[in-house]
């Protein structure tokens, strides 16, 4: 899990380059803000966090399965990272700003994540 990296992932950077390709100009986790969002879009105060399914715990295939060894450890690990998701949105929320999670898998269909990206920010 070493080898896990928590910037510049893969999934992240098919969504940065999604954004880049629609004009849209961004800045990387802003340090200043909660959660540390992955882009975010200060003169439209909107932020977008690009989650893995796995350690977020998305109900999807990749994201409902849980390691056989030391299985206890790592659905609390995951419960405690979407609490922590959870309080980071709704304190990103109540300071005026918009959020938009993007899930691994969601970033396979270049289509679908397109199309939700280009609603959000617009």
């Amino acid at each position: 899990m070493r080898a896990v990296r928590g910037k510049d992932t893969g999934p992240e950077m098919v969504v940065r380059r999604l954004i880049h390709s629609l004009g849209f100009r961004y800045r990387l986790y802003a340090k200043d803000l909660p959660g540390k969002p992955d882009l975010v879009f200060r003169g439209h105060r909107k932020a977008i966090f690009v989650h893995g399914c796995f350690w977020h715990g998305h109900r999807c295939k990749r994201g409902s399965r849980v390691p056989t060894a030391n299985q206890e450890y790592w659905e609390r690990k995951i419960a405690r990272n979407r609490e922590r998701d959870k309080a980071v949105r709704k304190e990103l929320l109540g300071a005026g700003w918009r959020v938009l999670s993007v899930w691994e898998c969601e970033t396979r269909d270049a289509g679908v994540i397109a199309g939700k990206v280009k609603r959000f920010l617009e």
